[in-house]
């Protein structure tokens, strides 16, 4: 039985390392479907160790407006960038 764990966690292994990943579906998907050839698990492996993190998401409500200089999210009524100084 811990056999059988260990061979999911090492077949899985791209996954796991990829789950935080920009493309982390892709590299599942390429693990799930072709991780049973040698040269699958080996291009997933090195999809998830080459792959950048995911982005962070900004959701702003309301009359926000970013600097055009530096890009920096200025408060609601400024005339100008906190950061930077330049006018929004």
């Amino acid at each position: 039985m811990i056999f059988f764990a260990l061979a999911i966690l090492m077949y899985f292994l791209p996954s796991i390392i990829g789950h935080n990943k920009h493309n982390a579906a892709g590299i599942f998907l390429v693990n799930f479907f072709l991780g049973w050839t040698i040269v699958g698990w080996v291009v997933a492996l090195f999809w998830a160790c080459t792959s950048g993190p995911r982005m962070p998401v900004m959701v702003v409500a309301g009359p926000a407006r970013y600097c055009n200089g530096c890009g920096t999210l200025s408060a609601v009524g400024a005339h100008f960038c906190a950061a930077c100084g330049r006018p929004v």
